[in-house]
This record gives structure tokens, sequence and C-alpha cells, in this order.
């Protein structure tokens, strides 16, 4: 720095010492009086976080956030059997079912919000904040779930109509939880287990899928009397009928309950420290966000006068560049950043054009291991049959291959599961769509439970992972938006475009989709090549904003000794 721009820069205020810290939290902060820089107090300060023991708050974290995804997975999930019980409720003169338009609408009018939940609540997290707006998105699928299990055709109004626009604000709503609940869980993460915490929020989505299972056959077993009396679905009226419109407004409003426990906790959690000091520049009260994330606290107390006089130097000072469209567009514009973008998004879009394949052999799937409903003898037999097949499903690989993703992700790494697990499925797709005519049952569930598990601990997993990773603080949300944003819309062209060939031909095509959807996997192993191995790194390390310690700051710190504290560690070890 030169002698004129040092004396143009305001001096940063004296840090002043805090009170509280004992054996189980240390204060953390005191330990950094010395240090004047912005930019050191904030390497300083990560580096805690990086570098902390597994503890309760890390737990704590992963379960705030996880009970979002635990309740996001649930409402997905439960909407082919909400659509098998509106048929059967509303529509007794089509055989008790949802014709094929209705049925395709409901489910991709969650898939449609979703979009608009991710790019908004990604873009807002950014802007105004990750604290501001976890939580809200918890609202939003609170007042949607309810609307959804009060809603009730009339002459002027379809029952289908209602559902759709439900739906589609629900969608924003889990949209909006997929890059706050990422980037809030990996900025508060420590680097050693990063992964197995963001991991275990990703992994509730199948236990959420395991619980919509069962509260479909909980529900099925305790109407079981009223739904006996009627011997097939497009008879079910009178008292079965009241017993199913029941079922799928109970099935529907049990969603809001984990979301309604969580709400409390996700609106009183701290802003994240890495947002605190990039993009809000408030150095003293990230330190002491820091220090209160790790006691427990909602949020730090920093004195003011302290705080405005070290955020008017940081602004002048911090070496992180400040967020703006220019800057975005700056960002994005170096080659290497953009590719990186082009593969977190092409990665995602590609799996999920596929990923919702494999549902489509649901029928033969559960024909095999003899759930189908083809020969059920009443309503509860059909609706029984359809929980337990369901239940059957999600355990089949699904949540195995959740937690296996889990014990492995700090270990194996990302990268090579995400690559692993397109070639495998690559492979299961080619076998299952070229081999579809010739092979048995067996065989094709086989392939079922492995497509599966590999899904799972694969791609599934890295491609909500890797991107709240690999971008600066000051865009990770948004950039985790439009990543998470285009996986949703492959899940769209996925379900309504490329699944909808396999009626062609008089429903001959089934093997052609598959065949499709093999294709799109092998894609996936190219889009791999273009993001990083994120294991045991930092996150300022994956986005290229862990810069030198100034060299005063290392003569000071050399001079001191050890005398400084237990805690000083400088950037060269994070």
């Amino acid at each position: 720095m030169s002698d004129e721009t040092a004396r143009n820069t305001p001096p940063s205020a004296p840090a002043h010492k805090t009170a509280g810290g004992n054996n189980a939290y240390h204060n953390f902060h005191n330990d950094f009086l010395h240090i004047q820089d912005p930019n050191e107090r904030r390497r300083l300060a990560l580096a805690e976080i990086d570098k902390a023991p597994f503890g309760w708050y890390h737990v704590r974290a992963c379960v705030v956030a996880g009970v979002g995804f635990f309740t996001d997975s649930y409402d997905i999930f439960v909407v082919s059997l909400l659509n098998v019980m509106l048929g059967i409720v509303y529509f007794q003169d089509s055989k008790g079912k949802l014709n094929p338009n209705s049925d395709n609408a409901i489910k991709l009018a969650t898939s449609a919000g979703t979009v608009v939940g991710q790019l908004g609540f990604g873009y807002l997290a950014d802007h105004v904040g990750r604290k501001k707006m976890y939580g809200l998105e918890l609202i939003v699928i609170i007042f949607a779930t309810i609307g959804q299990a009060l809603a009730s055709g009339s002459p002027s109004v379809n029952i289908v109509g209602l559902i759709i626009f439900w739906r589609v604000l629900l969608g924003v709503g889990i949209g909006g939880d997929y890059p706050l609940s990422s980037i809030i869980t990996s900025e508060f993460a420590t680097t050693k287990w990063r992964g197995a915490m963001m991991g275990a929020v990703f992994a509730q989505q199948g236990i959420g899928q395991l619980t919509g299972a069962f509260v479909m056959l909980f529900l099925t077993l305790g109407f079981k009397e009223a739904l006996s009396a009627s011997p097939s679905i497009d008879q079910c009226d009178g008292w079965c009928g009241v017993a199913v419109d029941k079922m799928w407004r109970a099935l529907v409003g049990f969603g809001a309950v984990p979301a309604a426990i969580a709400l409390y906790y996700r609106l009183t959690i701290p802003e994240t420290p890495r947002y605190t000091f990039d993009v809000g520049r408030d150095v003293e009260k990230a330190a002491e966000d820091v220090k209160a994330y790790m006691s427990g606290r909602n949020e730090g107390r920093p004195d003011d006068m302290a705080r405005l006089q070290t955020r008017m130097a940081a602004q002048e000072q911090m070496q992180t560049p400040k967020a703006s469209w220019s800057d975005f567009f700056r960002h994005y514009s170096i080659r290497k950043n953009y590719l990186l973008l082009i593969g977190t998004a092409g990665s995602w879009f590609l799996l999920d054009v596929a990923f919702y394949g494999v549902s489509l052999n649901n029928a033969v799937i559960l024909e095999t291991i003899g759930f189908s409903t083809k020969g059920a003898h009443s309503t509860y037999d059909f609706l029984y049959k359809t929980a337990i097949g369901n239940l059957i499903i999600v355990l089949a690989g699904a949540v195995p291959g959740y937690w296996v993703s889990v014990a492995t992700l700090d270990t194996l790494g990302r990268k090579p599961i995400q690559m692993g697990g397109f070639i495998i499925l690559t492979i299961l797709f080619i076998v299952w769509g070229f081999a579809y005519n010739v092979i048995s049952g067996q065989a094709k569930l086989a392939i079922f439970v492995l497509a599966q598990f590999f899904f799972n601990f694969g791609p599934n997993m890295t491609t909500f992972i890797i991107p709240g990773e690999v971008f600066p603080t000051r865009y990770r949300s948004t950039s985790h938006g439009i990543s998470a944003a285009s996986g949703k819309i492959g899940s769209i062209i996925g379900q309504g475009a490329i699944a909808t060939l396999r009626n062609r031909e008089g429903g001959t095509w089934l093997n052609h989709v598959l065949q499709i959807y093999a294709l799109f996997m092998l894609l996936g192993i190219g889009t791999t090549f273009l993001v990083p191995e994120t294991k045991r790194k930092t996150l300022e390390e994956l986005c290229g904003e862990d810069q030198p310690m100034p060299s005063a700051i290392a003569e000071d710190r050399s001079g001191s000794g050890s005398g400084s504290g237990s805690h000083n560690k400088g950037p060269e070890s994070l």
C-alpha cells in the first residue's frame, strides 16, 4: 500500500474485549483483540469455524436444516398417493381415476413452483441475507399445505385447478429451501465433516419419503372398515368416499407439522459469519456471531460504537469484492467460473431428466414383488397394496444410498462419487433399455434397486452439495439456486416430455425412453469433469478467496510468539 493510500484509509477501530467464555465454549473473539486488520480478523474467525471439533451446534444446524428437507420430500412424494385418492373421491364417473393430463399437471405444478423458489430465494439470500430469508420458505410451505388440505371443488371451481394452484405455491417454498439449507449448512460446517453435514441434511429426503409411505399405510389401516365395504375403487362412494376424502386431507396436512416445529429455530438462527464478513462487511458482528453460534446463542451482541467504526474501516480495507450486478457478470465472464456453473447446473439438469425415469417402472416392480393393484378385491386392498408398494420402493436402494453417501463423502470425495454414479447408471440404463423385452421381472427388480442406490450414492447427493461449496459467498446462494433450478427444469422435461413417449405405438416405447435416459447419464459424466473435488478444503480455498496473510500482521504475529493464545492460527493452517 502506498503512503498516500495509507493516509487516506481510515484506521481500523480498536476491538473491545467481550464477556463470556468457559471451558466448554472458548471466547474466540478475545483471542483476536490485537488484530486490527479486518481481513486478518476475518480469516482467523472463519478458521475457528473451519477447524472446530464436531459438536452439538453442528448437530443442531443439521437438524434445523434437515427438517425442512424432510418436509420438502414428504410433500413431493405424497403427490402420487394424493392423485390416487383424488381420483377415487372426485372422479367416480371415470372409474375412480384421474385422467393422465390432470395427473401430470398436478405432479408438474410443484416442480414449476420449485424453479421460481430456487431462483427467487437464491437471489434474495445473497441480496438481503441468509437469516432474513431463512424461515420464510417454511411459512410459504405451511400456508400452502394447509390451503391444499382444506381445498374442495364446487360447481364453478374444479378441484384439480385448486390443487394445482396450491402445489405451485408449495413448490415456491420447497424451492427456496434448496439454496438456503445448503449454503447455511456449508457456511456453518467444520471443513473436515462439511460433506457429511450437508449430506445428512439432504438425506432427510429419504426419511421424508419413508414417512409419507408410513402415514399412508396407517391411514389405510385406520379406515379399514369403511374401505373394505367397497368392492373396487370405481364403486367407492358414500361411507367409503368420505373415508378416502379424510385420508388425502390428513396425508397432505401432516406435511405442515414438521415445518411448524422447525419454524422457530429457522427464524432465530444467526446470520452466517461468512455473509456478515464478506457481504455485510460487519467485522465486529461477524466475530461475535462466531462465538454465539458455538455457544448456542441466537446471535452476537457487539459494542455498537466499535461495530460502526470497524464497519467503516472494513468498507475500505476488505479484500473480498463487493457484490453487484456488474461484479456478478464480471465474475462469470471468467472462463473458469462460468465453466464451473455449467458443471454444477449441467450435472443437476442431466441427473433430474433421468432421475424420474426409474418411477416409470414402479408398476412392473410392484407386480414382480406381488404388490400390484391389478388384482385388488376392495378399495382397502387397493390402497393397502399402494402403501406397502411405495414403502418397499423407498426402502429398495433409495434410503441406503443416501446414508452410504453421508458416510463416504468426506473420505471418497464428492467428485469420485458423482463420476462413479453416472458411469454405473449409464451402464444400468443401457442394459435396462436395450434388453427390456428379454430380461425377466426379477432382473428388472435388481436393476431398479441398483439404480435407486446409485442415484443416491451418486449424483443425486453430490449435485446438491457441490454448488453449496464452490462459489464465492456473495454469489453462493444465487449460483446454487441457478444449479438447482436447472435440475428441476430437467425433471419437468423428464416427466412432462420424455416420459410421455412411453405411450407411443401402443405403450411399447418404454425401452426407448430408458435408452434416452442412458444418453443423459452418459452426458453427466462429461459435466462432472467441470467440477472440482471439494473434500477437506475450506470454502475460501474453493472459491479463491484465501488471500495470504498481510506482511505486517505476519511480523506482528511472529514477534508476539506464543503469548497470543493457543487459539491463534494463521492462514497457513487453513
